[in-house]
């Protein structure tokens, strides 16, 4: 899928933004803090219905404005088809998502449509944060690829609901209304746990390979993928867990509680990595994301890299400016404060592209010779 334009009104400092996109490489550059991050983040709405920084969608409304609207106009890469993706939202009321000008009735049916991997200075928390976030990564990436997962995700969290409900209650509560949650827990978490198990087994060596190619080689990392569900099955877990969860007043195991440890040398790369090491799997992963969503889904996903260079010597900078040079990453979208990182890639890729200067909220198109002033 390509962005061929996009429309914004509203959205956090963007007052209103009208901009037309290359299929290949779009490039924005200027100062902290002057829109760069903004301008992604609403191409990130339009893929998931939500922002990447910020899950409260008032907040992202302009502080003076009553409402923002995103507009993503794209085109299939095989055959051309348009889509109109539109995103409104007014001050307390809920927010409008339509495709083609028609509503659609559950915001879970959109994911997945427009595949969309993006790389920012937040994935540090993947690493430096708690298991939730890891877990989070391994929803964004299976849920945008198959239905059934997200589906059996969002009936497990409901029923993961309503049994912590139960748990908290001070009143006596029946085994056996524990036991109906519990069940239905042990349904789709068993479905979860199996997609989650199969989608690391092949991504490892994908990882590895861009990990090998950014830091040639030398350095070995890895993934291991943790859970209640492994060794027992998971209805039997919940229940040996019941009395503890009485006592704590919430699910203590579950598919909730999964963990996906990042290793560098076998070591927790939160211990052992530098921070060119930690910027490096980062990168390296979410490219790897791009790869596996590329190879399992119908279209190529839009690939947005945020900053991203940052902590990273000239010889990583310079591998990952290759890679994305390659015909096979489809559209990309860059924001850097440093135009030598941007007038580098432009070099590297030829060909189509477009510079954008991004200055308090405002966007402005660079012609080409500004670009290789």
């Amino acid at each position: 899928m390509i962005l061929k334009r996009i429309s914004i009104l509203n959205y956090k400092n963007l007052e209103q933004v009208e901009l037309a996109f290359s299929p290949k490489l779009n490039c924005f550059f200027g100062q902290n803090g002057m829109g760069k991050t903004n301008l992604l983040d609403a191409i990130y709405f339009l893929s998931f219905c939500k922002s990447a920084g910020n899950p409260i969608d008032s907040q992202n409304i302009r502080h003076e404005a009553d409402f923002f609207v995103i507009q993503g106009f794209y085109e299939e890469e095989a055959d051309g088809t348009p889509e109109e993706i539109y995103c409104g939202m007014k001050r307390r009321q809920k927010k409008q998502f339509k495709r083609n000008k028609k509503e659609y009735t559950r915001l879970s049916d959109h994911i997945g449509f427009l595949p969309l991997v993006m790389v920012s200075p937040a994935d540090a928390l993947l690493i430096a944060g708690g298991s939730e976030e890891r877990r989070r990564f391994m929803d964004v990436v299976i849920s945008q690829y198959d239905k059934e997962y997200l589906e059996a995700l969002i009936r497990y969290n409901k029923a993961l609901a309503q049994r912590n409900a139960l748990l908290k209650s001070e009143l006596s509560v029946d085994d056996e209304l524990l036991l109906v949650w519990e069940e239905a827990m042990a349904q789709a978490g068993t479905v979860v746990y199996g997609k989650r198990e199969a989608f690391i087994r092949e991504f490892i060596p994908i990882f590895q390979t861009f990990y090998s190619d950014i830091a040639k080689g030398g350095e070995q990392v890895g993934l291991q993928y943790e859970s209640h569900a492994r060794d027992t099955e998971l209805l039997q877990v919940l229940k040996d867990s019941r009395e503890r969860d009485r006592i704590m007043g919430f699910s203590l195991r579950g598919i909730h509680r999964d963990e996906l440890h990042m290793t560098l040398a076998g070591f927790p790369i939160k211990r052992e990595g530098s921070q060119g090491q930690n910027k490096t799997y980062l990168v390296a992963l979410k490219l790897a994301q791009f790869d596996f969503l590329k190879r399992t889904g119908r279209t190529v996903p839009l690939l947005l890299l945020d900053d991203i260079f940052d902590k990273l010597d000239a010889g990583r900078v310079e591998q990952i400016i290759k890679l994305v040079a390659r015909d096979d990453f489809g559209q990309i979208f860059i924001t850097d404060t440093n135009r030598g990182h941007l007038d580098r890639i432009l070099h590297k890729v030829g060909g189509d592209y477009r510079l954008f200067h991004v200055d308090h909220g405002r966007v402005s198109e660079k012609a080409e010779e500004e670009a290789n002033a």
